[in-house]
């Protein structure tokens, strides 16, 4: 079995993010959703709430699973018997941050780092930017999953 990784905070889960985990599950045999769950970073979810709602927008995607995980991502992805991480890349500037990541993870563990570059419907959408447009009274219900958008505009009218 081919088991692969795609990492990230998802703070919050966008329908980018979706779109290459649904990408990577037709490449292997499972893919692991793992959500960092570094508590000293501020997010607008924890971790938990993080998990719940990757849980619930995944739930429809035969092969994947949601897990969380703390410290050195390569290490936790040779526990969980990966063989790759699949990240998705909007532009030259995210090939430019992935890549020295991806050296070193090959170099530590031997993890390969497949990037899948992003569908252009997404290409401009990010958690930071959906929280920012959100939390100045814009609709952004066209870029994350309805279980988010709900979540995030209760999590915002709370603020």
């Amino acid at each position: 079995m081919h088991r692969a990784v795609v990492p990230g905070s998802f703070d919050p889960v966008t329908l980018g993010h979706l779109d290459v985990v649904r990408r990577a599950a037709r490449l292997f045999d499972e893919v692991v959703v793992a959500v960092g769950t570094n508590p000293s970073k501020n997010r607008l979810f924890t971790p938990e709430e993080r998990l719940e709602l990757l849980a619930a927008a995944c739930a429809d995607l035969p092969g994947v699973r949601v897990a969380g995980f703390t410290g050195l991502l390569a290490d936790w992805c040779v526990e969980q018997g990966a063989v790759a991480v699949v990240k998705g890349v909007r532009g030259a500037a995210d090939v430019g941050h992935e890549e020295p990541m991806a050296h070193m993870n090959a170099h530590l563990t031997g993890l390969e780092t497949v990037l899948l570059p992003a569908d252009p419907r997404w290409a401009f959408v990010s958690s930071s930017l959906v929280k920012e447009v959100a939390a100045g009274g814009g609709d952004v219900s066209a870029f994350v999953p309805e279980v988010v958008h709900a979540a995030l505009l209760s999590r915002l009218a709370e603020r």
